[in-house]
């Protein structure tokens, strides 16, 4: 059997990139790029009103503000998901919950990244801010499930992890 040629091609803070030379099932050989990125979270923070709080930042890939819901990279092995996402919510609107449970978890780019993604729903909110990163200017927007779901609608709301973790916590919460 052939053996698997495997290079790294770039790396850089968050992720690496790979080309990797590897067997089909057909028995012919392809050569593929693909993402190494740490495990991610995205959380959805309701506060006591029932609102979502979304953040808006300024996304340089596709050059324009978004808005989203928090979310980030687990700090290495030795950090958890759930201690990830207390960090991420607290450094992205200055909240941390007592109540958090976990929805979901998978892939979000299997074609040419192994990006895993964990999603929560953050409950029972109390300010406890963290410094964000310096690279996050961040501000805070609360928003009904109703005005959430007019924003997806509307084109306003167009990052897919926002849209699938609104989704995902309306079917929880039954909304």
């Amino acid at each position: 059997m052939k053996k698997d040629k495997l290079s790294l091609a770039y790396q850089c803070k968050i992720f690496d990139v790979w080309e990797e030379e590897f067997a089909l099932p057909n028995g012919k050989t392809t050569r593929q790029s693909w993402i190494n990125h740490h495990p991610t979270v995205a959380i959805v923070a309701v506060n006591d009103k029932n609102e979502l709080l979304l953040i808006k930042q300024y996304r340089n890939a596709v050059k324009k503000d978004l808005l989203e819901i928090p979310a980030g990279s687990l700090d290495g092995a030795e950090e958890s998901p759930l201690v990830c996402a207390q960090r991420e919510l607290a450094e992205e609107t200055g909240f941390q919950a007592r109540t958090i449970t976990k929805l979901f978890e998978g892939y979000l780019l299997p074609g040419y990244c192994n990006e895993y993604m964990y999603f929560f729903l953050a409950r029972d909110l109390n300010h406890a801010p963290l410094t964000p990163d310096d690279d996050e200017f961040i501000e805070t927007i609360p928003v009904s499930f109703f005005q959430a779901r007019t924003f997806i609608d509307q084109g306003d709301i167009i990052d897919a992890k926002t849209v699938l973790g609104i989704l995902l916590a309306e079917q929880h919460l039954k909304l």
